[in-house]
């Protein structure tokens, strides 16, 4: 099914409680609570340094996202609050990382996210912990899979420099292997 955004709607997951498939936006879009009620969730306690609080109580998290199979742990605070944070975090970067929506760079409608990121040289600048960075990733990579894996044909269609996405790339070294990957795949060499 197309979007009026020219994008297809790629179906991944869907659950016996919903009616509609789930899309990749969809699942990163949907604000923590609503996400939480997919997964399984795990406290444990975790080893490691902490002193005794960390041996006496259940801090770490294990998130298990049904629909995905996805799983995101989180155990370096000694709060379970805040290691649920960081897993459903986790959980959302590793969505984007594995799924793709298709996009089509002719309708001139890609990087809608990405363009609140863009700096005037032609660069991308968002930092790995703002909320927005999981719908970054996906977007990106996105366009570079429409775009056959080819950097200077991705950034081309998102008004960017391909030295400016090859900058931002590098900064995530999950991010660089997902794009030499998805590079490998097209047949398309490596970066460096």
């Amino acid at each position: 099914m197309t979007h009026g955004g020219g994008e297809v709607e790629c179906t991944i997951v869907s659950t016996s409680s919903e009616s509609n498939p789930v899309t990749v936006r969809t699942l990163l879009l949907r604000d923590d609570p609503t996400l939480l009620s997919q997964c399984e969730i795990d406290v444990y306690r975790a080893s490691g340094p902490g002193g005794q609080k960390r041996n006496k109580t259940c801090s770490a998290v294990r998130l298990r996202h049904l629909p995905s199979k996805l799983m995101a742990i989180a155990e370096e605070d000694r709060s379970q609050h805040v290691n649920k944070r960081h897993a459903i975090f986790r959980l959302r970067l590793m969505i984007a990382y594995r799924y793709r929506l298709a996009v089509y760079l002719e309708s001139g409608q890609v990087g809608e996210i990405i363009c609140s990121y863009c700096q005037s040289g032609g660069g991308l600048s968002v930092n790995i912990k703002n909320p927005d960075y999981p719908l970054v990733v996906a977007e990106l990579l996105d366009v570079i899979d429409a775009a056959s894996a080819r950097i200077s044909e991705a950034a081309s269609a998102l008004g960017l420099t391909t030295s400016g996405v090859i900058s931002f790339l590098r900064r995530d070294h999950k991010l660089w292997s997902t794009v030499n990957d998805m590079r490998s795949k097209h047949g398309v060499a490596p970066l460096k």
